[in-house]
């Protein structure tokens, strides 16, 4: 019995250790997910990042749905139906041009406020250099004589020959007419940028349309040029012409696609629309356009006599310094300290008040009017009124330009057509200039 009850003890001892390293040792269940391998991309995601196939796909694959990818693009919205829609070559070009088109704007945006630096940069040193060398002259005068009398006048000479030599400079490249047309062509390329998006979202470009975008871009780099040396435009012309920034203009038909199929009768066109736009062309050239050629050349001319006289005061300057001390007279004490004043006021008129820019303003304003001018006589004289602008798109576009409502505009031609003397009319056909 002693036998049974140890052997008893003893199994339930070890069946309780048994248990007790069991529950020690339990280690909680890890659930292994199944590890999904990323596939690689298939050609046509590949394709999209090339830089020429994000807009054209060299082929057109289809799906199906034995293909592994068929689920994956099968979820996708803009291909659901499995097949990809090449874009023609017309409108590839279109995107590669409003790509250049966007380069030329950064170019013309960074180049202008470079060269806003420089006219403002190098008005300052002028006049910083040309009053220096004018106090330089006053205490030399006022001085007894002595070795730092001549260390005076070599010096005040010096700065008036470097200041005489930047004032040239500046007159001859005129910086801040520089910027003015930096910004002006700046403006001008954004406009052609969204002539292109524009173009591009009625779709169905044409080889014609892919010229004229060429042409524009051509026109323009000549128009506003970016280098000073050899191609720089003429700062101090001789006479005042408007600035010209677009291409000789061609008569081109119209698709109804570009107005979406509206196309009717006489394509918005009737004798009354034609004789006012008449009238207004012929204000724009007799009026506006001339009022801002006969603006630009007075600005010019005055232009003309600053850029004479700051150098020619500096220089004079200059003289007066190198024959300080060496004659009785008071003379070079005079021109000296007087020159080097009136050289720094001349200089500050003519490019810290930006003249330069004030004459570029009015030569690309004229430029404008002539543009006008010669899309109103382009659409008047096409005998096909299918060839020409819609008449309606085109009566809103020209009173927007000219900053007027279409009933403003409307009773400006009908006052132009009552006038007995049209020449005699006072009132402009711009309300934003």
């Amino acid at each position: 019995m002693g036998t049974n009850m140890l052997s008893s003890k003893c199994s339930s001892f070890s069946y309780f250790s048994a248990r007790r390293i069991a529950v020690s040792i339990d280690v909680p269940k890890i659930k292994v997910k199944k590890i999904s391998t990323a596939r690689l991309p298939n050609r046509s995601l590949v394709a999209e990042l090339d830089y020429l196939h994000k807009y054209i796909p060299t082929t057109t694959t289809t799906h199906t749905k034995e293909d592994p990818y068929y689920s994956k693009i099968n979820t996708n919205d803009s291909t659901t139906s499995g097949t990809s829609t090449p874009n023609s070559m017309e409108e590839v070009k279109l995107h590669l041009i409003m790509d250049v088109v966007a380069d030329r704007i950064e170019m013309h945006k960074n180049i202008g406020a470079q060269r806003d630096n420089w006219n403002s940069l190098l008005v300052t040193s002028v006049n910083m250099i040309t009053l220096s060398a004018s106090a330089m002259v006053g205490l030399a005068a006022a001085s007894p004589s002595g070795a730092h009398i001549v260390a005076l006048k070599v010096s005040s000479t010096i700065l008036y020959m470097a200041a005489t030599g930047l004032i040239l400079v500046m007159n001859k490249i005129q910086p801040s007419q520089l910027a003015e047309e930096q910004r002006n062509a700046a403006r001008l390329f954004k406009q052609l940028h969204g002539e292109l998006r524009t173009r591009l979202s009625l779709g169905n470009p044409s080889e014609n349309d892919v010229e004229e975008a060429m042409e524009k871009v051509l026109a323009l780099d000549g128009a506003y040029p970016l280098p000073l040396l050899g191609s720089m435009l003429e700062k101090l012309p001789r006479t005042v012409e408007p600035a010209v920034w677009w291409p000789r203009q061609k008569q081109k038909s119209r698709r109804k696609e570009e107005l979406g199929g509206k196309l009717k009768g006489k394509n918005g066109w009737d004798a009354r629309s034609e004789a006012e736009m008449r009238k207004i062309g012929m204000i724009l050239r007799k009026k506006d356009m001339a009022e801002y050629l006969r603006l630009g050349k007075q600005v010019l001319n005055f232009n003309k006599v600053l850029a004479v006289s700051g150098p020619l005061l500096s220089g004079l300057a200059a003289l007066g310094s190198c024959f300080l001390g060496s004659v009785s007279s008071s003379w070079p004490v005079m021109v000296g300290v007087i020159g080097g004043a009136l050289a720094s006021v001349v200089n500050t008129l003519e490019h810290g008040g930006q003249v330069g820019m004030v004459f570029e303003m009015y030569r690309a304003n004229s430029g404008f009017f002539k543009l006008m001018e010669e899309s109103i006589e382009l659409n008047i004289a096409e005998e096909d009124p299918h060839k020409r602008e819609n008449g309606e798109l085109f009566e809103i576009k020209v009173a927007l330009q000219l900053g007027r409502s279409l009933s403003e505009l409307k009773q400006f031609a009908a006052a132009v057509s009552s006038s007995h003397e049209e020449r005699d009319f006072e009132e402009f056909a711009s309300k934003l200039f």
